[in-house]
C-alpha cells in the first residue's frame, strides 16, 4: 500500500505474522513508560527527525522503534513503531503516517524529496530497549557495542539472563581462550537485532496470537459497562 504526494510518497509494512485489525486506544502509564525508555538512540539528522516524531507517536498510543534516514531509492525515512504489546496494524500505520507528515512539513528537517515508510520492526527486530531483551530472552541477536567489552565490539549469541543493568549472552562462536558466556551492560550497545531463527519465528507468533486475544478481550470487558447502564431504576 503506497500514498504519494508533492513532498513524498507513502508505504505501509507489516511483519510476516500478520496482526489483528481495528484499532484501539490504549492507556500508556507515563511512569512505565520512563522506565522503559529507549537505550539505543538515533544521531545526527536521524535524531532531529525522531524528535520531531515520537511525541506525536506516543501521543497516539503506540511507542517508537527506530528512525532511519537512508538512500535507498532516492531518500527513504523509515519509521519503525508499535503497540505497547509489540503490535501494528496496516490501519495503525497509516494513521500514523497520516499524523507524522503534516509535523515533518513544519519542521522540515530533510532537505528534497523523500519516500516516508511507516513500519513494524518486523519479527528480527531491532533490539531498542531493556523490555526487548527480556522479552526476547533466550532467542538469539547480534549485536555491537560502542566500547570494547571482553575485548571486542561485536558479538553474536543467545540471550540468557537479562538483569536491571544488563544481560548476558551465550556465545554463538568462541575463538580460543573465550569464556562461553559474556557479561554486556545495556549502555554499551550501539546496535542490536534479533536474528531469525525457526525458534523465533514460533514464538513471535505465540506472542502476537496472544497479544490479538488479550486485545479483543479488553474491547469487550470495555463494552459492558455501556450495555448495562440502560438497566439502571
Amino acid at each position: 500500500m503506497t500514498e504519494s504526494g508533492s513532498r513524498r510518497s507513502r508505504s505501509f509494512l507489516l511483519p510476516a505474522t500478520g496482526t489483528v485489525g481495528g484499532r484501539q486506544t490504549t492507556y500508556r502509564d507515563p511512569v512505565l513508560e520512563k522506565a522503559d525508555d529507549r537505550i539505543i538512540r538515533e544521531t545526527g539528522i536521524d535524531a532531529r527527525i525522531a524528535a520531531i516524531v515520537e511525541p506525536v507517536i506516543v501521543g497516539m498510543g503506540f511507542r517508537l522503534v527506530r528512525v532511519r534516514l537512508s538512500g535507498q531509492n532516492g531518500l527513504t525515512l523509515q519509521v519503525m513503531a508499535e503497540r505497547p504489546d509489540g503490535t501494528i496494524t496496516v490501519e495503525d500505520c497509516e494513521e500514523l503516517s497520516r499524523a507524522i507528515s503534516p509535523a515533518l512539513d513544519v519542521d522540515d528537517p530533510v532537505d528534497g524529496a523523500y519516500h516516508l515508510e511507516v513500519s513494524s520492526p518486523g519479527i528480527d527486530r531491532p533490539m531498542v530497549r531493556r523490555s526487548d531483551f527480556s522479552d526476547w530472552q533466550g532467542h538469539v541477536v547480534k549485536l555491537e557495542t560502542a566500547i570494547l567489552v571482553d575485548g571486542r565490539k561485536r558479538f553474536k549469541g543467545k540471550i540468557a539472563v537479562v538483569s536491571e543493568d544488563g544481560f548476558t549472552l551465550e556465545r554463538d562462536q568462541m575463538s580460543y581462550g573465550d569464556e562461553p558466556t559474556v557479561d554486556i551492560p545495556f549502555d554499551a550497545v550501539a546496535d542490536a537485532r534479533l536474528i531469525l531463527t525457526d525458534d523465533l519465528i514460533r514464538d513471535a507468533l505465540k506472542k502476537d496470537k496472544a497479544a490479538r486475544k488479550a486485545r479483543k478481550k479488553g474491547g469487550k470487558a470495555q463494552e459492558a459497562p455501556a450495555g448495562d447502564s440502560d438497566n439502571e431504576d
